[in-house]
């Protein structure tokens, strides 16, 4: 069975997106079309922008969208998922790939998603860290004993977690996971914490739009980052989506999931390949790829 995987933030690059739009009309079509949603051209920010440019959250978040559901759509008959999954904003990515979305109400949910996190990064002075080398359960139990806020955000890979929250906190757990025996506790250069409880004010915000927004029923089941099972359910999926923001990403869990319930291949749709390194950590039997035209 075939399992197709959207990438999230860090995955960009300056020129992303820019063959599609020259060698197919349809790329081009949707391109221009985005362009209109957003109020500004970030076609011209994806294929000629800076690395800066390009790494401002309200500009990142849509740009990876973009690439990733417009190559999905250009492969046509080609893109035939059995299931999919996405790594934080590549949850909305995959949600307009298995057809519970329509395209132009994905990149809107995406561009107010971005505003909203950017909002709340603002507020609080905050970080994230990725931690390599120990146990998820030692990693969550050193957080939870740091004063503040610092919880786990990220469960990329066995032995790989990324914590969030203020950025004392942060600093103050990265000392206590390197003393604990962490090959590695590095702070990321992020504009906050993203996937903690930090994030609840983008959340209230992002959950008025998200219940705003028709959601059908997929073309196929999409493993979520907040319950890593299968969903088919229009409404479980929104509920899932709404907790997202403040809830950590379960990518281990849910590439395990996935391959539990038949998964031999994963195609990763969108910019970078990132989620096919981390697939291979996980588990190392299956086949990965990246998706084509």
């Amino acid at each position: 069975m075939k399992a197709y995987i959207f990438p999230g933030q860090g995955a960009q690059f300056t020129g992303m997106g820019k063959d599609l739009y020259e060698n197919s009309p349809k790329a081009k079509e949707l391109f221009q079309q985005a362009n209109e949603i957003l109020g500004f051209d970030i076609t011209k920010i994806m294929f000629e922008g800076t690395a800066d440019e390009l790494k401002e959250t309200k500009v990142t978040q849509p740009a990876i969208f973009l690439h990733s559901t417009i190559l999905a759509e250009v492969m046509g008959s080609k893109f035939q998922p059995d299931m999919v999954a996405g790594h934080s904003l590549g949850e909305i990515s995959a949600l307009v790939a298995n057809r519970t979305l329509a395209f132009s109400d994905g990149l809107q949910l995406v561009y107010k998603r971005a505003l909203a996190m950017q909002k709340a990064c603002e507020q609080t002075p905050s970080t994230m860290a990725a931690v390599l080398g120990l146990d998820d359960h030692l990693v969550e139990e050193i957080c939870a004993n740091t004063p503040g806020i610092v919880v786990a955000a990220n469960y990329n890979c066995p032995g790989q977690l990324v914590i969030s929250g203020d950025v004392d906190a942060v600093g103050k757990a990265c000392e206590s996971l390197k003393e604990a025996g962490a090959r590695r506790a590095l702070i990321l250069p992020v504009g906050g914490a993203f996937h903690s409880p930090l994030m609840e004010p983008a959340r209230e915000e992002l959950a008025a739009a998200i219940e705003a927004t028709q959601f059908t029923a997929p073309a196929c089941p999409i493993y979520q980052n907040v319950s890593t099972f299968a969903v088919t359910d229009p409404s479980e999926i929104k509920e899932n989506l709404i907790f997202q923001l403040t809830a950590p990403v379960k990518w281990t869990q849910s590439v395990q999931n996935m391959i539990k319930d038949g998964a031999t291949k994963f195609i990763e749709v969108g910019p970078g390949n990132v989620l096919q390194g981390l697939v291979k950590k996980i588990d190392g039997s299956v086949e990965t790829e990246k998706a084509e035209v």
